[in-house]
């Protein structure tokens, strides 16, 4: 199982203050020492943390893959296809929202995805989609032509932080909406709110082959170091897996 880490919070973290530190890409040359296998960095339209000149950077001098997330607008498609990053993650964004709050409704914007979806594949790079773990989502990302989903765990995480019995039945639905991808050929990824706590049963779900992990890690790097936190993370998952 891969871990790509995402690496917004770096840069929310300069940006608060200003300047140059930290600089999100020694956080990516970090986290590819400690063995992550991907670099994850959301270019919002409001550029609240990671910027254009960090994302050239991050393609430019990274040794490891960038997942370059990023929403469905003609601007950011067109710099999708200028840095050509390994794969792009289509997700939705509110300018009034914290963090990123649920998966994107493929349902309502079909037409608009198919288009953005056709551009970045002729171009030669991967297209995921962020969606919850819902069934009629699953088979609208087949259609509109996407060769990944990754599945939204904001809302298992929280039900295990509450110790809620909801987050059984949430576990439920991912392992589900993951074998259902599967089934239909789309691979399967996994990101939102997984900590030290809540990830091992995430990792055991054979059908998903990939996590996206960012803001927990960054938090731990305070705390242990960043590369001991994803360190710690991959042998968590290994175990998992195992």
């Amino acid at each position: 199982m891969r871990l790509g880490v995402n690496i917004d919070h770096v840069a929310t973290l300069r940006n608060a203050r200003g300047g140059s530190h930290p600089d999100p890409l020694w956080a990516a040359l970090l986290a590819a020492r400690a063995g992550a296998d991907g670099i994850t960095a959301h270019l919002r339209e409001d550029r609240r943390h990671i910027t254009d000149a960090d994302i050239e950077r991050l393609v430019r001098e990274s040794t490891l893959p960038l997942n370059f997330e990023m929403a469905a607008t003609d601007e950011m498609v067109a710099i999708a296809l200028t840095i050509k990053p390994h794969a792009v993650c289509i997700v939705p964004e509110k300018r009034e929202e914290r963090t990123t709050e649920g998966g994107l409704d493929i349902i309502q914007h079909t037409a608009l995805l198919s288009g953005y979806i056709a551009k970045l594949k002729d171009a030669s790079i991967r297209v995921s989609l962020f969606i919850n773990p819902v069934s009629e989502q699953i088979m609208a990302a087949q259609e509109v032509g996407a060769q990944v989903v990754e599945l939204h765990t904001g809302k298992y995480c929280e039900e295990v932080e509450k110790k809620a019995e909801a987050a059984t039945r949430e576990l439920e639905n991912i392992i589900a909406a993951a074998a259902q991808a599967t089934k239909l050929g789309l691979e399967c990824h996994a990101g939102h709110g997984l900590s030290f706590a809540t990830v091992s049963p995430i990792a055991a779900i054979a059908d998903i082959v990939e996590l996206n992990i960012g803001h927990f890690l960054v938090g731990e790097a305070i705390f242990m170091g960043l590369e001991q936190s994803i360190v710690h993370m991959k042998k968590l998952m290994r175990e998992a897996r195992a």
